[in-house]
């Protein structure tokens, strides 16, 4: 059970990535083949596609945070020294865990007003909520790998290792 959840907590992202990609690929490939041969779309497979793609996004957002991959300045971390580098990297994970939270707290507020009110998809005519729930699923992805980030940091500096940088664009 272990091995399952840390393969989990190692790829889960990746997973759902790939999951909402494939299907982004397949629905367009096969609209398109539609389109081309018979003269004629379903509207469905553009709001599919468009769902699955938002949810991409955010799930590729919460992936990014967990590798550090998302784009930042390192002009700052580059001048201080190194043992200083795991403090800089919580200040920033801290900052970005308000920000998620405070976003948190603002998407649910649009979901509870798709559940009032009922409010559906333009086409499938399913509840709006499964849509728009990408936004605050995306963020509680973020908040939990920024709080493994911190974690993470925290355990670098007690050890005196060097702090995870992440992905580098470029290397030095």
């Amino acid at each position: 059970m272990k091995r399952v959840l840390k393969t989990l907590d190692d790829n889960a992202e990746r997973y759902l990535m790939l999951a909402c990609y494939t299907f982004c690929c397949a629905v367009i490939i096969q609209d398109v083949a539609r389109r081309y041969l018979l003269n004629y779309s379903a509207g469905w497979s553009q709001e599919t596609a468009q769902y699955a793609f938002i949810y991409l996004g955010w799930i590729g957002a919460a992936s990014a945070v967990k590798e550090r991959a998302h784009i930042r300045f390192d002009i700052l971390l580059n001048r201080l020294p190194p043992h200083l580098h795991g403090y800089v990297y919580i200040f920033s994970e801290l900052a970005t865990l308000v920000f998620a939270l405070i976003a948190l707290r603002y998407t649910m507020h649009s979901i509870a007003q798709d559940w009032q009110f009922g409010n559906s998809t333009d086409v499938l005519r399913v509840s709006r909520i499964w849509a728009e729930a990408a936004v605050p699923i995306g963020f509680c992805l973020i908040v939990i790998r920024t709080l493994q980030a911190v974690s993470r940091d925290i355990a670098a500096i007690r050890n005196g290792l060097p702090a995870y940088r992440g992905k580098a664009m470029f290397e030095e």
